[in-house]
């Protein structure tokens, strides 16, 4: 899975022919998390989250927040009013998104190959509120 997903020809895939962009969060010269988000994901209108990552030893300090952050941004900057995601249904992360506005709109199991699947919700946020609004 990290080789499908994660591996340097599959990243630089996702920014050349998929038209990803990448948000990185540092502080110094050490990285401490990353984003990668598209707009007009599927549907005008639409940035989708593809990920949002900060190492075990930054999380809880702001990075995710300060990434998510810039991502609703520049989905406001794009012209989209939503941003979407997908989280695992076991993943501790959800609590995280729901403090920042995201719902639950349904769930979803994607077989994704070598027998791999993620099961999933899909969660939205609508940007056509205020920003301070998300910052529970």
């Amino acid at each position: 899975m990290l080789d499908l997903m994660y591996s340097e020809r599959a990243l630089a895939a996702q920014m050349s022919v998929r038209n990803h962009r990448f948000a990185l969060c540092s502080e110094g010269d050490e990285l401490l998390g990353f984003a990668g988000y598209e707009h007009h994901y599927g549907r005008p209108g639409h940035t989708r989250l593809h990920k949002l990552y900060a190492l075990p030893e930054a999380q809880g300090s702001g990075v995710g927040r300060t990434l998510l952050l810039h991502v609703m941004d520049e989905a406001r900057g794009a012209g989209d009013h939503r941003v979407e995601l997908n989280v695992n249904r076991f993943n501790t992360a959800r609590p995280f998104y729901e403090k920042h506005g995201f719902r639950v709109v349904r769930d979803e199991v994607i077989d994704i190959g070598k027998g791999y699947v993620m099961d999933d919700h899909v969660m939205e946020l609508d940007l056509s509120h205020g920003p301070e609004e998300h910052l529970a």
